[in-house]
């Protein structure tokens, strides 16, 4: 059968799907690809782990664009959650105004580095009424179900491909659960352990009004609910940390396709984590090096190369010295730019550069030719550093912000 697509130009573009476990070919249609990012819980600052996370789908938005699409880009601010309710109850500091002053920190520091903001970044808090409504619907299927002291839950077991994102056992599901921040606000009497939170009756904190009482939305629930009211439904690439397969995506999932009764996702990407010490990098535990502190001592185009070099989908252990070295190839392309003048913007990005990134955002081999075209003094190596998002040869066109 002749697919919707057959007839359109085609974006000689592979990507690793998770759920597929393969490499499998994006193809486009005329209308815009649309692009889901779970963004940040704004409680601390910006650390590697993150900046990689958002320039891996920056790099993939400025490729996608560079062959002639156009891309709905959407990431979301998670601004209520236990981790900023903790983390201001700790400082005393109130939870809105943490969040806003951690977000404002967030994007100056991906300012710094380049990034293409997001068409729209939501804010959980300001988008109940969506959330309210797909729990409606949830109820309405018989995948949701409320408890009689309040709070309404999924019901994973009447979704039979629940799991099948992460491949996981229920054993390790459970245990992976029990680990979350707000594990301990689960009802005890949801009626099987696996299932999860679409709207939580809290006993203190803020709360929201809705048809189900005064309480909050469970995480998971605001993604989806996010996601379908700014793009609609298939999304073509849905991303985020490798961390948030499970339970959040797993979730995402379930509910929406329940909800909606079709796909949810074309594609899932994930990104492996940045780790230090051989361990991820981490807010919850202090593991980790801030982008404001690298930047004391590398350009920021020198850590945006950095964050690059390895493959989005293998984890990145830190190392100073790789640092200090891509830090050392951006100020050769600085100068190799500075040379070349206004000859730098007339030449094309190689085809061979091209098909690298079409090969699963290959950064890691582009980033092997960016270095040679650099030592041989090709001025297409600007073309190249520009394409990666580096401010080389002019300034770094700025994307709509939400």
């Amino acid at each position: 059968m002749r697919t919707a697509c057959a007839w359109a130009p085609v974006v000689v573009l592979s990507l690793y799907d998770t759920r597929r476990r393969r490499r499998a070919l994006f193809r486009t249609c005329g209308r815009p690809v649309t692009l889901y990012v779970c963004g940040i819980t704004p409680y601390d600052t910006t650390h590697l782990g993150h900046a990689r996370t958002f320039l891996l789908f920056d790099v993939l938005v400025r490729h996608l664009e560079a062959t002639g699409r156009r891309v709905r880009y959407v990431q979301n601010v998670t601004d209520i959650d236990e981790s900023i309710l903790q983390r201001a109850a700790r400082d005393g500091e109130p939870w809105r105004a943490l969040g806003r002053r951690q977000e404002r920190g967030f994007r100056a520091d991906m300012a710094t580095l380049g990034w293409r903001p997001p068409d729209v970044m939501p804010h959980a808090t300001r988008e109940i009424p969506s959330m309210a409504a797909l729990i409606r619907r949830l109820l309405a299927t018989g995948h949701g179900y409320r408890l009689p002291g309040g709070g309404v839950y999924y019901d994973v077991r009447r979704f039979p491909r629940y799991g099948a994102l992460s491949r996981f056992s229920p054993a390790r599901m459970r245990r992976l659960l029990a680990a979350q921040d707000d594990a301990r606000l689960d009802d005890p009497h949801r009626r099987h352990p696996l299932d999860f939170a679409l709207w939580r009756k809290v006993p203190s904190g803020p709360n929201f009004p809705s048809l189900f009482g005064r309480g909050r939305p469970g995480w998971h629930i605001e993604c989806s609910a996010m996601a379908q009211h700014h793009l609609g439904v298939p999304i073509d690439i849905h991303g985020g940390g490798a961390d948030l397969i499970f339970p959040h995506h797993e979730a995402e999932i379930a509910q929406s396709e329940a909800a909606w009764g079709r796909p949810f996702v074309r594609f899932w990407l994930h990104v492996a984590p940045m780790r230090l010490g051989g361990q991820k990098m981490s807010k919850s535990t202090g593991n980790m090096v801030f982008v404001r502190d690298a930047l004391r001592e590398t350009h920021p185009d020198g850590l945006r190369l950095y964050l690059l070099a390895e493959h989005y989908r293998r984890p990145f252990d830190h190392d100073d010295r790789r640092m200090a070295e891509a830090d050392a190839l951006a100020a050769s392309i600085r100068r190799l730019a500075a040379r070349a003048g206004a000859r730098a913007w007339s030449v094309p990005v190689p085809r061979a550069a091209m098909r690298l990134l079409d090969r699963d955002l290959d950064t890691p081999a582009a980033l092997r030719l960016l270095r040679t075209l650099t030592r041989a003094g090709e001025p297409a190596a600007v073309a190249v550093a520009r394409h990666l998002g580096l401010r080389v040869g002019g300034g770094v066109r700025a994307g709509p912000s939400g």
